[in-house]
C-alpha cells in the first residue's frame, strides 16, 4: 500500500497507535500532520519520521478545543491545500468502577474520545471532500463494540464513535469519501502501561493469542481502510484483538 502524494492527518500522533500510524504512512509516502497537545513528543514522532526520509511536521492540536482544531485546520488549508487521509487516533481513559467516576473525568472522557473526533471531523470534512477521493479511518475500541467492566463511560464514548462512523459514511458516500472504524483491543502503548501489572496479566490471558497487540499492527488495519484497497469498503468496524473478541 503507498502514499505517495497523498496528505494525511493524524490526531494524538505523539505516542502509542497514533505514532506507529505516522511512521507506516510516512513510510508509504505519505506527507503526515502530527497532531498532538503534547509538543515535545510530538516533534519526536516527525524527527523518527524524517530520519527514515519521510515527510512530516508537527501541529499542536487539542481536540477538545474548537478554537485549537479552527487553527488546525486553517495550518493544513495554508500548507497543503488538500487532505487525502484523516486518522482520528488521540484517546484517553482510565480504569474504575462506574460508581466512582468523577463528574470531571466523564466529561474529559466524552470531550476527548468522542467530541473530539466530532470536531475534527467537522473541520476537515470539507478537505477531504475537495480531494475526490477521502478516506476517514476513526479508532475506536473493541469496549465500544462489547462493553468492558470499569470503563462504562469510555465504552459509550467508543460506541458513538462507531455509531458516528456508520452514520456519517451514509452521508458522504455521495461525495466519494469512505468512512471506516478499527477498534484496537489490549495493545502495548504508553497508555495501556499505566494499568496495573494485575490487570495486564488478566488481559493477555484472555487474548486467544496470549499476547497483546502492537501498535503498528493496528496501523495496519488503517491503512488498509486508507488504502485504495478498501475502495469499496465504506461504514464498517474491524476488530484488531488478537480474537479477544470474537463476536458482537
Amino acid at each position: 500500500m503507498r502514499f505517495d502524494d497523498k496528505v494525511v492527518l493524524v490526531t494524538g500522533g505523539s505516542s502509542g497507535i497514533g505514532r506507529a500510524t505516522c511512521l507506516s504512512f510516512a513510510a508509504a509516502g505519505g506527507r503526515v500532520f502530527v497532531t498532538d497537545v503534547d509538543a515535545e513528543r510530538g516533534a519526536e514522532t516527525v524527527a523518527q519520521i524524517e530520519a527514515a526520509n519521510g515527510e512530516a511536521e508537527f501541529l499542536r492540536m487539542d481536540v477538545t478545543d474548537a478554537d485549537s482544531v479552527a487553527a488546525a485546520v486553517e495550518v493544513v488549508t495554508a500548507r497543503a491545500r488538500r487532505l487525502d487521509v484523516l486518522v482520528n487516533a488521540a484517546g484517553w481513559d482510565i480504569i474504575e468502577p462506574f460508581l466512582e467516576n468523577s463528574a470531571a473525568y466523564m466529561d474529559k472522557v466524552v470531550a476527548l474520545n468522542f467530541m473530539g473526533p466530532v470536531k475534527v471531523i467537522k473541520g476537515l470534512l470539507p478537505l477531504l471532500i475537495e480531494s475526490g477521493s477521502g478516506r476517514i479511518v476513526n479508532v475506536a475500541s473493541d469496549a465500544g463494540r462489547v462493553g468492558s467492566s470499569g470503563e462504562a463511560v469510555y465504552a459509550g464514548a467508543k460506541g458513538g464513535v462507531i455509531a458516528l462512523t456508520k452514520s456519517l459514511a451514509r452521508e458522504v458516500t455521495r461525495n466519494n469519501v469512505r468512512v471506516n472504524c478499527v477498534c484496537p483491543g489490549p495493545t502495548d502503548t504508553p497508555l495501556f502501561a499505566t494499568q496495573s501489572e494485575k490487570m495486564r496479566d488478566a488481559l493477555v490471558r484472555a487474548i486467544p493469542m496470549r499476547r497483546l497487540g502492537k501498535a503498528e499492527e493496528v496501523a495496519d488495519a488503517i491503512l488498509f481502510f486508507a488504502s485504495n484497497r478498501a475502495s469499496f469498503i465504506t461504514g464498517q468496524v474491524l476488530s484488531v484483538s488478537g480474537g479477544l473478541t470474537m463476536a458482537g
